[in-house]
């Protein structure tokens, strides 16, 4: 049995003479824990905020979409309150400065939102909109860009509007949407007179509906989900609008923890070296100790309750840091935030972080500290005799498996999923067994071949990498994942950045209209053959869906067994093609040939490789498409391989040339512009010659987007 009482007072004693010394076990646990409770907490204010302002992240309690006009007179007879916005992509003008923007043009018809508010400056500006006529509501982002202001005119389509507030904030969107779509609001009574919604314009129709605190609101779904699935209208409510927004920013949420994570785990590192250095200045005393008949069992629990102590003071030092960091988070994430995060003491996150401090402070001192176990009294006459037999000890490989288990349930705690808590520890385990093996190598190396003809100082220095009490393991370790931590962010960062990296090369086009009517595309190219520009690429585009593959619709489809089955996605979605018989600078063919019309009785298209993968599409598979409400029967002649990255008009599905030439159908020209100012001249030309048609370009020089 352990003598409780003499071991605390030991302890106690001890600790008074040489707590200075767990200093640095104490430093290497708080900043770990003050990142882990700090991202912890900000996820769970995130979280509640979310939970909390579900109903104003949506505006509405159900909002029901369509790129077609639809009307839905069954639901408004039973909401309360109504409202209808028509929104689509367009180039707007400020005639003030002469410049255009591509935004996000939303005509707006009722008291929408219903819940939360357009909150603009001045406060009044949202009222005035309200009265309808020639008035318009502008992203605040939009009005510094151009230096413009309120009781300013901006140009949207054919009809001139005041600018009579500006847009600070808008249900659901964060200013990173709100910089890359500026949105321009404008009354519905003014959209026919903007002349944009034409025949084969991109338009979405929202409904957004309010009802009765007691309306059964699921019962509604379910009586009309099928209905409204059918006819392509996506629904969105306060619990699916709460549940994508979870999911989006759980994933932000779970990043930060897992990054917080390694630093606890490099904290870890230190803890551990930290522990052994402490052990080994005890040992003496601890020879002492044991000739004088004190049990090994009750030396290493003396120590271990000052491990205890110090690793509780050093979590609840981390926690407190993290609970005063986490005021800095929403500052730093408000532009991706569409809620306004409330911080607060997350008590479930100090709890965590105070209780995996004390934990993990245990466990790693434990390696290092059952030396004690093995040192007899002869270490005071002998020395060596202090560690023999320690690689042998169970004891050690029960600890190291608390260990790998400690990671594993935590990384499981964090991410939920077993699949991810397998690649995460790997990665982990993989990374410090890698660097403990170049670590050990180094060393030997260096005993092994160190010259002789070194001078002292260098050859010292290269010698203490092995002597004893040497720190080139945790050294290595902690380094060395660090440095992979942060290189990996800055991985992902590039790999971000050349994914929109596309305008890096001279002979690449930089500018795309699209958007452009039939009876518009002979004036547009005669507009940029006269301002010298090449027309690189014209394409014409038609809409449509898909209605059967292979004989089998949709609810044939979703009766198949799994495996067989195709993504949903497949026959719910809007494709976009254009038809040609040869491939362009970012194809190259995968599988098959391109087979022109009028060689065969039937149509043959190619489809992106990729995308025919993921939906077990096979070559001469048969194909029914929905041509805007005629069936088109094909089959899939080809598949191409296609670089997505590179301006140009890249399709999933390809068809031969002149099968759907009678087709309605927009169009799109891609040309390249010089430098800047070139850019900014053409697009305020088109923009007032033709009101309707969009441009999107990349900026000169530096290949961004």
């Amino acid at each position: 049995m352990v003598d409780w009482k003499w071991s605390l007072l030991m302890a106690k004693r001890d600790l008074r003479k040489t707590g200075g010394r767990l200093v640095l076990f104490v430093s290497a646990i708080v900043t770990g824990i003050a990142a882990l409770v700090a991202v912890t907490s900000f996820g769970d204010n995130l979280s509640k905020d979310i939970d909390e302002q579900a109903k104003e992240l949506l505006g509405a309690d159900l909002s029901l979409r369509k790129n077609q006009p639809i009307e839905f007179p069954d639901i408004e007879d039973r909401a309360a309150k109504r409202a209808l916005e028509v929104n689509f992509a367009s180039m707007v003008y400020f005639p003030a400065v002469g410049e255009s923007r591509l935004t996000q043009v939303r005509a707006l018809e009722g008291d929408f939102p219903f819940y939360g508010q357009l909150e603009t400056l001045p406060v009044a500006g949202d009222r005035d909109f309200r009265k309808g006529g020639r008035r318009a509501l502008v992203e605040k982002t939009l009005l510094a860009q151009f230096g413009v202001g309120v009781g300013d005119t901006i140009k949207v389509g054919n009809v001139s509007l005041e600018i009579v507030g500006s847009l600070q904030k808008v249900p659901g969107q964060n200013g990173i949407t709100a910089t890359v779509a500026p949105a321009v609001y404008i009354p519905m009574d003014q959209l026919e007179a903007s002349g944009l919604v034409q025949y084969g314009s991109r338009v979405n129709y929202v409904h957004y509906f309010q009802f009765a605190e007691e309306f059964d609101l699921e019962a509604l779904i379910a009586e009309k989900e099928e209905t409204w699935e059918e006819d392509k209208v996506r629904l969105e409510t306060v619990q699916s609008q709460k549940e994508s927004t979870g999911r989006s920013f759980q994933n932000l949420s779970n990043f930060l923890v897992l990054v917080a994570f390694i630093a606890v785990l490099l904290g870890c590192v230190g803890v551990g070296s930290a522990i052994n250095v402490f052990v080994k200045e005890k040992l003496p005393s601890v020879a002492v100790l044991r000739c004088l008949g004190v049990r090994a069992k009750e030396i290493v629990f003396v120590y271990l309750v000052q491990i205890f102590i110090m690793g509780f003071i050093g979590s609840l030092l981390g926690a407190a840091a993290g609970a005063f960091l986490q005021f800095l988070l929403p500052l730093v994430f408000s532009d991706f935030l569409p809620v306004e995060v409330t911080v607060q003491i997350s008590w479930r996150a100090v709890a965590m972080g105070t209780l995996t401090g004390v934990l993990i402070s245990v466990l790693f001192a434990l390696i290092p500290l059952l030396k004690v176990r093995k040192v007899s009294p002869m270490m005071t006459l002998r020395p060596d005799e202090a560690t023999a037999g320690f690689g042998k000890d169970p004891l050690r490989w029960m600890v190291l498996v608390a260990i790998l288990l400690f990671i594993f349930g935590f990384s499981y705690y964090l991410l939920g999923e077993w699949d991810q808590m397998f690649w995460f520890t790997g990665f982990v385990l993989f990374s410090f067994g890698s660097l403990w093996l170049l670590a050990v190598g180094i060393m030997k190396a260096i005993r092994t071949f160190l010259p002789i003809s070194l001078n002292y100082p260098v050859r010292q220095a290269l010698s203490n990498l092995y002597r004893p009490n040497n720190q080139t393991v945790s050294l290595l370790a902690t380094i060395g994942l660090g440095t992979a931590m942060i290189g990996t962010l800055f991985f992902i960062q590039d790999q971000l950045l050349d994914e929109v990296r596309f305008a890096d090369k001279e002979d690449q086009p930089n500018m795309l209209f699209f958007d452009i009517q039939t009876h518009q595309v002979n004036s547009m190219k005669a507009v940029l053959v006269a301002e010298g520009l090449p027309i690189l690429q014209h394409v014409p585009i038609v809409t449509m869906g898909v209605a059967e593959v292979n004989g089998l619709t949709k609810q044939d489809n979703e009766e198949l067994a799994e495996e067989d089955q195709r993504s949903s996605s497949m026959y719910n979605r809007e494709f976009r093609v254009t038809y040609r018989d040869t491939l362009i600078a970012t194809e190259e063919l995968a599988a098959g040939k391109l087979l022109p019309f009028g060689e065969s009785d039937s149509i043959f298209v190619s489809m992106e490789e990729g995308y025919a993968e993921r939906n077990n599409i096979s070559l001469g598979d048969e194909v029914v498409f929905n041509v805007q409400g005629r069936p088109l029967t094909t089959y899939v002649g080809s598949f191409r391989k296609v670089n997505f990255r590179r301006v140009s008009t890249n399709f999933l599905v390809v068809f031969p040339d002149k099968v759907l030439e009678n087709a309605p159908k927009f169009h799109v020209l891609i040309t390249r512009t010089d430098n800047d100012q070139e850019s900014a001249s053409l697009q305020n030309l088109i923009v007032r010659q033709f009101p309707n048609v969009l441009s999107s370009e990349s900026e000169h020089d530096r290949g961004n987007p």
